[in-house]
């Protein structure tokens, strides 16, 4: 029987989601790749989870479609929180969204309200659950009126079914619009899931950030050391087990150039200088100044979520060590 860590709570800082009542773990844990797999043992998973939670990671993040195959991260985490943290769920944020494919048909993917209650209420019998605290809009749909997609968000809530609401993927614009009609509905739009690294800055250039502090809404950013290369994988080329020697759809052997690797190089330097490691630099560089909520991570085992928080030790930077990290990826 896992009993908790009586400390879990002494290091780990929390963050006020936006201007709402809720806070969040600088850190979170993400259910992407690693849950549900048949190459992952449960021992394993059970692991990552237990160790998480031991050190404070309070929020346990996923999609319907997290897996392989579509809703085996949610199955997996139900029959975790079945068999260690039933008596811990009112000290966890579970999070779960809808929006990519999941069944076959009109009725699987997009953002219809057909699909998202009905997603949500699959979601919530795989994990064992008469709740979510936090139910997304996973990508906007081109074709259905944000109204509807906002109103099963709303519905979501007043069934009580989700205590909060979020959105992930959207544009600034539509971001702006989805709080307005969530605000009208009177379920205030919560968060936010980008993509957002020291690699990848379209939340900044394109405004996104600037949107969620008029909002006074918050955000939790995904694929923060960016899908892997901002750790020490990749600092002597590309190992034959890591994700881009496998041409992941996400990241492909063509994209480790040489350069990058120049670059990374050069950002390691600058995590040595600060006592972290690359992915503790790029975790603490998306959570500097408080405009971030939290950072998803993933892991594969316990040991790299010890060295995720490790991050949390050292989130503040100076000028000059700014300057130098966009001299190094800003080109």
């Amino acid at each position: 029987m896992y009993t908790a860590h009586t400390d879990r709570y002494a290091d780990m800082p929390y963050r006020r989601t936006g201007r709402s009542g809720l806070k969040l773990p600088a850190i979170s844990l993400g259910l992407w790749h690693n849950f549900g797999p048949a190459d992952r043992t449960v021992e394993t998973q059970r692991a990552i989870l237990r160790r998480a939670f031991d050190l404070g990671v309070t929020h346990f993040d996923l999609a319907n479609n997290y897996g392989p195959p579509p809703g085996a991260a949610e199955s997996a985490l139900g029959e975790a929180l079945k068999a260690d943290f039933a008596p811990y769920r009112d000290e966890l944020i579970i999070s779960t969204k809808a929006g990519y494919l999941m069944w076959p048909g009109p009725y699987g993917e997009w953002g219809s309200r057909k699909y998202l209650l009905s997603s949500l209420d699959q979601s919530l019998t795989r994990m064992g659950l008469d709740y979510v605290d936090i139910f997304y809009s996973h990508r906007p749909d081109p074709e259905t009126p944000l109204e509807e997609t906002m109103g099963a968000l709303h519905s979501a809530v007043q069934q009580g079914k989700a205590l909060y609401v979020g959105i992930s993927n959207y544009s600034a614009e539509q971001t702006r619009e989805a709080a307005r009609i969530l605000g009208e509905l009177g379920t205030p739009l919560l968060i936010h899931q980008p993509r957002y690294s020291m690699l990848d800055r379209r939340p900044e250039d394109e405004g996104l950030l600037d949107a969620l502090d008029e909002l006074r809404a918050g955000s939790i950013v995904f694929s923060p050391l960016e899908q892997g290369l901002l750790t020490g994988r990749y600092l002597d080329g590309i190992p034959e087990d890591s994700r881009a020697a496998s041409d992941s759809p996400f990241l492909n052997s063509e994209a480790v150039t040489e350069d990058l690797v120049g670059r990374l190089r050069s950002l390691d330097d600058i995590a040595k200088s600060r006592g972290q490691t690359l992915a503790q630099l790029a975790l603490a560089w998306v959570l500097r100044g408080g405009r971030v909520t939290s950072a998803l991570v993933g892991a594969s085992s316990p040991q790299q979520i010890e060295d995720s928080v490790g991050a949390t030790r050292n989130l503040d930077f100076d000028a000059e060590e700014l300057a130098r990290i966009d001299a190094i990826v800003r080109v």
